[in-house]
């Protein structure tokens, strides 16, 4: 049994792969890390640019849709091939597992990540055009995209919500994907028990009412970048001087993104637990596991498997860039980490508040990051779309 499967079947957490490209599809690699122990793949703006521009396997279909499509619509085209392709991959992972896995997470626009209704209106679209069961749409957890993660959530779309980086906004994700819960049990309660366990034309954005068994949703909570912007603050810090808040601030470099997430982890555990939950998932409701992101280790000083082997445990799931999916295959360790020690995390985060880190403006920054440099990947793959199509209508 490979490392990836004793990870699911000992300690109940899915890992997934954080990466999609054609050749890894028409070359059967997907299918190979699937047999391995994969069950799942993210995908984002940033991975789809490198794969699109740094090789030759889109370009035979870009030059066929070039003459009757702009750049946009090719590339949501291209990509929705790839997920589309992924998510057959992925399918027998979905049925085995009975929706608990086996999902292929597709993006929207970064361009939306501060408009609540083109968010809405993207999602579904990416929804009802794909039309397969596992598949999931990344909305980010940004102040406008809360209310979208809502609304999806109350139409039984299964969502990624992704870019969490600190808990408050984590506790807000919770409350979207249970309020969006209640509001299609709110919606489903007025009909007659056979159309909401079967389905009718009742819902305005679908042509029938889903079973809330069926909605599925991770929350996406990075990782690494918290240790790496923190990181970057004790560096001040520490350049201040040899005092003991310099010292201090030299011991919790490294710190702050494993205690964070655990701390994340002991919020599910609250949360996913009593009345309120409860009577939600007497009817069928699964809960949002939180999803490892961002888990390659930025620092070489650290070990590369620092946020995989350091925040295993149930109902979580890790997705993992190749690298890292091959340094635990070779030498992870497959062992309950995640709700271990509880309280020293809680106490390195005071620490870190003492000597001047604030996590809030942390996560605020990240946020803002996160937001633009998927911006960016997606206006300059779009940039050299259009100067390829331009290419191809002079050449054509």
């Amino acid at each position: 049994m490979s490392k990836l499967n004793e990870l699911y079947s000992s300690q109940g957490q899915s890992p997934w792969l954080d990466n999609i490209k054609r050749s890894y599809l028409t070359g059967g690699e997907l299918s190979r890390l699937v047999e391995q122990g994969v069950r799942g793949l993210t995908s984002n703006p940033t991975i789809f640019a490198k794969a699109i521009s740094s090789s030759s396997d889109y370009d035979e279909q870009f030059q066929s849709l070039v003459p009757s499509m702009d750049v946009e619509q090719i590339y949501w085209e291209m990509v929705m091939d790839d997920i589309s392709m992924a998510l057959r991959v992925l399918g027998e992972t979905y049925s085995s597992s009975k929706g608990q896995d086996g999902f292929v997470s597709a993006e929207v626009s970064p361009l939306l990540a501060h408009n609540t209704l083109k968010t809405v209106q993207e999602a579904r679209k990416l929804h009802e055009d794909i039309a397969q069961p596992n598949l999931m749409v990344k909305i980010p957890a940004t102040v406008e995209g809360l209310p979208a993660i809502r609304q999806m959530i109350s139409e039984g779309r299964s969502i990624n919500v992704t870019l969490i980086f600190g808990i408050e906004r984590y506790r807000q994700v919770i409350e979207a994907y249970m309020g969006g819960i209640e509001d299609l049990v709110d919606r489903q309660s007025g009909l007659p028990a056979s159309e909401a366990a079967e389905g009718s034309e009742e819902s305005e954005h679908s042509t029938f009412v889903p079973r809330i068994s069926n909605i599925a949703s991770v929350a996406s909570f990075f990782v690494s970048r918290v240790d790496t912007e923190v990181d970057r603050r004790l560096d001040a810090i520490i350049a201040e001087g040899s005092g003991p808040r310099s010292k201090e601030a030299t011991r919790l470099k490294g710190r702050a993104a494993v205690a964070q997430a655990k701390l994340a982890y002991k919020v599910f555990v609250e949360k996913f637990n009593g009345p309120r939950w409860e009577l939600l998932a007497l009817q069928g409701a699964k809960p949002q596991r939180p999803l490892w992101a961002s888990t390659s280790t930025k620092n070489p000083d650290y070990p590369d498997l620092k946020y995989v082997d350091g925040l295993i445990g149930p109902d979580t799931v890790n997705t993992m860039p190749d690298e890292t999916v091959d340094a635990f295959l070779d030498h992870g360790t497959v062992s309950r980490t995640v709700d271990t020690d509880y309280s020293s995390a809680q106490e390195d985060l005071e620490r870190l508040a003492e000597v001047g880190i604030n996590m809030g403006d942390v996560a605020r920054k990240l946020e803002e990051e996160g937001v633009a440099s998927f911006t960016k990947s997606y206006e300059d793959l779009l940039g050299v779309l259009r100067d390829k199509a331009i290419s191809e209508k002079i050449r054509g």
